[in-house]
């Protein structure tokens, strides 16, 4: 079989963009934007520092390409859900399963590492906390507002502003966990077991203020 250099070399093109990617993600989230050395990131990544201007143009773009790539890869995690619930006992799984997965992903020392980057560079990359804010609570405030008014018209739940409806639920799932860890520190993200007491009562406290 011939294979086309121009296939090859495409491959390995990319190959090379995401060594460069992946060796930067480490760097930023260790050293943060001002610590971090187009040097090294070269090093580790196996390549020079031109192929690295070359694929990125800029420690800004390639900062940027990190905090995006790391964003989108979380919200797939997050909104890749099952079938909608059509019983009250399937709905009781399903919001307690969606709250599970959203605590996963984002109790990890890489997100919280993020979040506290994004937030410590706002002045330097405005839209950067814009992205982390539209890709985290604002795209869990949508999906689940389409949800819940899905889930409202078959008489699932009572919320007739199914928006506020789901603000109210992200935030019983989110906001203690994460106000702790980012305060203080990636010795304070809870264990698994944890995360499940949190999902079970944030879905028990919804549903007595939403259930039908």
């Amino acid at each position: 079989m011939v294979v086309e250099e121009g296939v090859v070399g495409a491959g390995r093109s990319e190959r090379k963009r995401q060594a460069v990617l992946a060796a930067a993600t480490e760097t930023f989230l260790k050293s943060g934007y001002l610590g971090a050395n187009m040097d090294e990131i070269a090093a580790m990544s196996g390549v020079s520092k031109q192929t690295v201007y070359k694929n990125f143009g800029s420690k800004e773009a390639l900062f940027i390409e990190v905090v995006t790539s790391m964003t989108g890869a979380a919200d797939l995690r997050v909104h890749t859900a099952p079938a909608e619930p059509d019983t009250a006992e399937a709905l009781d799984r399903f919001l307690f399963n969606y709250a599970h997965r959203q605590l996963s992903v984002v109790m990890t020392p890489r997100l919280m590492q993020l979040r506290r980057l994004v937030i410590g560079e706002v002045s330097r990359f405005p839209d950067l906390a814009r992205v982390l804010y539209e890709r985290g609570p604002q795209r869990a405030v949508q999906v689940l507002a389409g949800i819940f008014g899905r889930l409202e018209a078959r008489g699932l739940l009572a919320c007739p502003e199914p928006e506020i409806a789901a603000t109210n639920f992200n935030w019983l799932v989110m906001a203690e966990p994460v106000n702790r860890a980012m305060l203080m520190g990636d010795g304070e993200l809870p264990s698994d077991a944890q995360l499940r007491v949190v999902a079970k009562e944030a879905v028990r406290v919804f549903l007595a203020a939403y259930g039908s």
